[in-house]
């Protein structure tokens, strides 16, 4: 079977979504900012294309590497979408993504010990994320303070700092307090060895000496992404206090609301909002009372990551379409497997989790490109290439615009992927099909493009 891309034609269009900036939301003054039209993609996209064996879809790519590209909601930023070099979370990260094409951006949201909704991937990463340890009035009040590494018992040096354990005000304005690449030490005697040991294939250069990433608030997400003209998608991060929080109304329930009520405060239409969660009651809860915005909340799905468990998770989601849910957004593995041609290629083809979901009419997203470092190294690409390893171990990095092209196949037709490197996932949903995916670039076959919608078979997308 030919590559969808084999048969389509190019076609670059701009999201409809990204046409609309607003100003004056709560939070930072995102007054000078305004929505990114020129799209710079960097060298990565077109190196990961020389590395792909000779082929069809390869040359049709290639065909591409001169056209003018244009943002796309296809492309998700992971963390803010420049994450693989820059401190996630951030607005550097978030613009960074966004210059590389990003039309939908991500903001994980936790809580403060008063209440109040910050951006971080965990509500307890701020050891690892933040050079939080190196101050001292601050370390002290960590739920498990830094403890160096032992050599005599040669037990890890440990920490464990949370939002939780501090004021808004504390995280957002105290001075040296500034992001960091994500990573930690486990042999680090004092907090500052602790803050090395960035993995080889990310970076310090935007993070270095005379360098502070601050943290984002919410209400300051909410105005940078919509000065940006993006759309947004905040995931409800899965507490890891106890709740009902600080006081007996802080509920889940609270909390999934007052993520909503940012929104409606900074006045940012459900239509450009994408909540999205691992605890399925929060979706529920969406759906139940906040239908405008229930509509597009996304139910993050991780209970099929043992081999012994990916059927049960297929069968779920019959009951997630049955309960309302309209999209679903599993890890990249879960939508991909591999089978073995007559020539002994190994083929990358839909799942029969991507086959279910389509099926019962589920939308699905899929998370998350360019988290895995080397692929064609011993890992084999890890956790989000488990799947496919036996083609990973073949093809290495070429294999990452094969496994994208399934994606926004017509078998599989995801409406978009997270990426922690925006211009590398910027493609649109199916029908288009693999791009210079981060490249806005759509490839539409005998359809209708009118007012930047493209129309397939008399269903609209991005």
């Amino acid at each position: 079977m030919p590559s969808t891309l084999s048969t389509l034609c190019l076609v670059a269009l701009a999201a409809p979504a990204l046409a609309h900036p607003g100003y004056g939301a709560p939070g930072k003054d995102q007054s000078g900012i305004k929505p990114i039209k020129k799209i710079q993609l960097g060298p990565r996209p077109y190196w990961l294309v020389d590395q792909m064996e000779d082929s069809p879809l390869k040359s049709k790519l290639q065909s591409c590497s001169e056209k003018e590209m244009r943002p796309s909601r296809w492309s998700i930023g992971h963390r803010g979408g420049g994450t693989l070099q820059i401190p996630e979370e951030t607005e550097a990260s978030i613009i960074a993504g966004t210059r590389m094409g990003a039309g939908i951006n991500e903001c994980d949201v936790t809580f403060t010990s008063d209440q109040q909704l910050i951006c971080r991937h965990s509500q307890c990463d701020l050891h690892t994320t933040t050079n939080i340890l190196t101050i001292p009035s601050l370390a002290a009040k960590c739920t498990v303070p830094f403890t160096p590494h032992n050599a005599t018992t040669k037990k890890s040096a440990t920490a464990k700092c949370c939002t939780s354990d501090f004021t808004l005000a504390e995280l957002t304005q105290t001075k040296e307090l500034c992001a960091k690449m994500d990573s930690s030490n486990s042999k680090a005697t004092t907090p500052e060895e602790y803050q090395g040991n960035v993995p080889g294939y990310r970076t310090t250069l935007y993070s270095g000496p005379g360098t502070c990433h601050k943290m984002l608030t919410v209400k300051e997400y909410i105005a940078l992404s919509d000065a940006l003209g993006l759309d947004f998608t905040p995931e409800l991060k899965t507490p890891e206090v106890k709740m009902p929080f600080g006081t007996a109304n802080y509920t889940q329930e609270a909390f999934a609301q007052q993520l909503i009520d940012e929104f409606k405060a900074a006045k940012i239409s459900p239509k450009r909002v994408w909540p999205q969660s691992f605890l399925y009651d929060d979706v529920l809860y969406w759906l139940r009372a906040e239908p405008k915005f229930g509509k597009q909340a996304v139910l993050l799905d991780e209970s099929g990551d043992a081999p012994s468990t990916i059927s049960a998770a297929t069968a779920s989601l019959t009951r997630y379409a049955k309960d309302g849910v309209k999209i679903v957004a599993p890890p990249l593995q879960y939508l991909v497997a591999t089978t073995t041609g007559k020539d002994g290629k190994v083929k990358i083809v839909a799942s029969e989790y991507a086959k279910q979901a389509k099926k019962l009419g589920l939308k699905v997203i899929s998370w998350s490109l360019e988290r895995s470092g080397w692929l064609a190294d011993s890992t084999k690409g890890g956790y989000y290439y488990s799947t496919i390893a036996n083609a990973t171990a073949a093809r290495g990095e070429g294999i990452v615009f094969e496994l994208l092209d399934v994606l926004a196949s017509k078998e599989v037709g995801v409406i978009g992927v997270f990426s922690d490197w925006s211009a590398t996932s910027l493609s649109t949903d199916y029908p288009t099909t693999i791009l210079y995916p981060t490249l806005g670039i759509r490839w539409v076959s005998a359809n209708e493009v009118r007012g930047g919608v493209i129309l397939v078979n008399n269903e609209t997308y991005f």
